[in-house]
């Protein structure tokens, strides 16, 4: 697998024409097409829909193509940090570790603002399953691990020498597709609609510990039908975007699709959970820096840089 063929489907998702997405990618039109052939061929599936003019990504392109995208982007961002560090190797890298869910969209706003208040710093991020994100903690392999904590559930395990800090709220929403007429097309808050399909994350992913008690306190579990599970939010995104069903995402990352009208609320704010993002390490494992970063993010704790 080469990471240039999802700059190809990139290319041809934006044009939706194989001979304009060949032109941006430098490329003949038969090797752009053999490139995307191979990337079906590596998924196992068809990534793009070519009956259509111009052409569009299946629900399962525009899901490899969000995926891949991410990809690239943590390997540059790998890339640029090592040949910085090369460049500066009396430097500390600092790492942090952070839920998928996190590392999308609320990470990147809160370490330009945090570089705004404290001054650059050198910083690596690992977007992982919470689980691992806490081994690496545990293992000296991050400095820092963001989190969220619920009145469901505290997010982390309470570990030896842990301290833990405030640095920003989310919430997650219910959200599925709108009608034409602006409604949502699947209500929560209709006792008369019967089933609901609900997309659903992975029953391993930690998330869950912060829905399902709602659920359960709602007594709405038996109208949700599970269509769908993965503990990626961007293939839930995607899917609740197809009009497939009801996904409860962090507000952080569906905001833009509710200013665009492709999403809307599936109900009341009842079925909303007020999320705190929790910054944690361990004073074992700190050092000179991380114990500075520490200290500035502490005074700062009832004024967070952001609040989602």
């Amino acid at each position: 697998m080469d990471i240039r063929w999802f700059n190809d489907l990139a290319n041809l998702a934006r044009t939706g024409n194989f001979s304009q997405a060949a032109i941006l990618g430098n490329v003949s039109q038969p090797a752009l097409s053999r490139r995307i052939k191979a990337l079906e061929a590596w998924v196992g599936t068809a990534l793009v829909d070519r009956s259509r003019h111009p052409v569009k990504l299946t629900a399962y392109g525009e899901q490899m193509l969000e995926a891949g995208l991410q990809a690239i982007t943590r390997i540059e961002s790998e890339r640029d940090h090592i040949r910085e560090a090369m460049a500066q190797p009396d430097r500390y890298i600092v790492t942090f570790a952070a839920q998928h869910s996190i590392a999308w969209r609320f990470f990147p706003s809160w370490l330009q603002a945090f570089e705004s208040a404290y001054g650059s710093i050198l910083s690596r991020l690992r977007a992982d399953n919470l689980p691992n994100c806490i081994d690496d903690l545990e293992n000296g392999v991050a400095d820092f691990v963001i989190s969220y904590r619920s009145r469901y559930s505290r997010g982390v395990p309470a570990l030896d020498s842990l301290q833990s800090l405030t640095i920003g709220r989310d919430q997650l929403i219910p959200v599925c597709r709108v009608t034409a007429d602006g409604r949502p097309l699947f209500d929560l808050d209709d006792a008369a609609a019967g089933a609901l399909p609900y997309l659903r994350f992975g029953s391993d992913a930690p998330i869950n510990r912060h829905i399902e008690p709602l659920l359960q306190e709602r007594r709405i579990e038996p109208r949700l039908s599970v269509i769908y599970e993965n503990s990626m939010v961007g293939a839930l995104r995607i899917r609740a975007k197809d009009g497939s069903g009801i996904a409860w995402l962090p507000r952080s990352v569906v905001q833009p699709d509710l200013d665009a009208g492709l999403l809307t609320l599936a109900g009341g704010s009842h079925w909303s959970i007020e999320l705190v993002i929790r910054l944690h390490r361990l004073r074992r494992h700190s050092n000179a820096l991380t114990r500075k970063i520490w200290a500035f993010l502490a005074v700062r704790e009832d004024v967070p840089l952001l609040t989602g």
